[in-house]
């Protein structure tokens, strides 16, 4: 729902050696999280250019499977301004399905994160109450992608629990 999804993500899988794919512009400029972006073994793909995206996924598909990792993508591309939730783009789970073939879906819903950012830098949303939801675990093997990618969409955004249009 908007940047201030990544710190709590970060401390609630931090058991887990969670790994990030971002967008490339995160890898610049923003402190802490570029540099462990750059440095920590992540994916910064280029948005615009679906050839270098796929390559670069490819590649950090197949370290994170040779070293057991966890991979945090966040499906929805774009950040919501409402928390509104996006539909999900497949390709980049697909190639993440095609090269961890054991994987498993394990998808979170952060609420309310969307609110600290909502009116921009000032005044921030501050004592707004984010939350972590981590759903239960989808398989995929023996299943086709675009179904697990379907039913993990579902779950994250049935789990949604406020957004500027309810207000």
């Amino acid at each position: 729902q908007s940047m201030f999804d990544i710190p709590p993500l970060i401390y609630h899988l931090r058991h887990y050696h969670a790994k990030f794919i971002a967008k490339k512009e995160l890898a610049k400029g923003i402190p802490s999280i570029s540099l462990n972006l750059r440095i920590g073994e992540n994916c910064a793909i280029d948005r615009k250019d679906a050839r270098q995206s796929i390559a670069a996924l490819i590649k950090f598909a197949k370290n994170v499977y040779e070293k057991k990792r966890s991979v945090v993508i966040f499906a929805e591309g774009s950040r919501s301004r409402t928390g509104v939730p996006k539909p999900f783009k497949t390709k980049g789970l697909l190639t993440l399905f095609k090269y961890i073939p054991d994987a498993v879906v394990v998808p979170v819903t952060v609420n309310n994160s969307w609110k600290v950012d909502r009116y921009g830098k000032f005044p921030y949303g501050i004592g707004n109450k984010i939350s972590v939801l981590v759903h239960e675990p989808i398989p995929i093997t023996g299943r086709k992608g675009e179904e697990v990618i379907a039913q993990a969409e579902s779950v994250v955004h049935g789990a949604v629990n406020s957004t500027a249009l309810d207000s």
